[in-house]
């Protein structure tokens, strides 16, 4: 049986919450309070219907805070997509950018997010900034409008670890339907 399997049937028949469901497949026990516990304190899980007091949950899973002056990754994600399936019946999609997006156009902005290198080198001049930290098993893979092509004129360290913050010329691209709605051309570390 998967994980997955054991987990919906824990969590379906067992009445328990993801947590306790994650718990008990992983140690084989249906609840283990210290566990429990430890994980909702790590992960900012929501408590089950049966614990005494409520705790405010705060979400793990952030983007990139803004630097100043900079783009919220919340703006880029606001632009939506529309798909379809192509004649091999994969699916591909087209940007619908906002007009706060549509605005940043030809300009250079300031973002910042973690970098996802595209080569085995010491240095990137071509990577793709993600606004979320790469290696999280529960986000397989980012979204057209949560990530930007970078293409810089100054290299950058590679670090698939920190957040860097990046300048550069926004273009709104994917009406091709690459799957790439972001570049910034022109970049550089600031």
């Amino acid at each position: 049986m998967s994980w997955k399997a054991a987990l919906l049937i824990l969590t379906v028949v067992g009445g328990l919450n993801v947590v306790q469901a994650v718990s008990a497949a992983v140690l084989g026990t249906k609840r283990n309070p210290a566990i429990i516990e430890a994980a909702m304190q790590t992960y900012g899980a929501a408590p089950s219907s049966d614990d005494k007091a409520a705790r405010v949950v705060e979400d793990v899973w952030k983007p990139a805070a803004t630097p100043d002056g900079g783009v919220s990754w919340k703006v880029l994600e606001a632009t939506g997509e529309t798909t379809r399936k192509d004649a091999q019946g994969f699916i591909v999609s087209k940007p619908q950018f906002t007009p706060q997006v549509k605005a940043l156009a030809g300009k250079r902005i300031t973002v910042a997010g973690w970098m996802m290198p595209l080569s085995a080198e010491r240095t990137q001049k071509h990577f793709v900034l993600l606004a979320y930290p790469p290696g999280c098993p529960f986000h397989f893979h980012a979204a057209p409008n949560q990530f930007i092509e970078v293409y810089a004129d100054t290299p950058f360290q590679t670090s698939d670890t920190r957040v860097l913050t990046v300048s550069g010329v926004l273009e709104l691209t994917g009406y091709d339907e690459s799957g790439i709605f972001y570049q910034l051309r022109q970049a550089r570390p600031e």
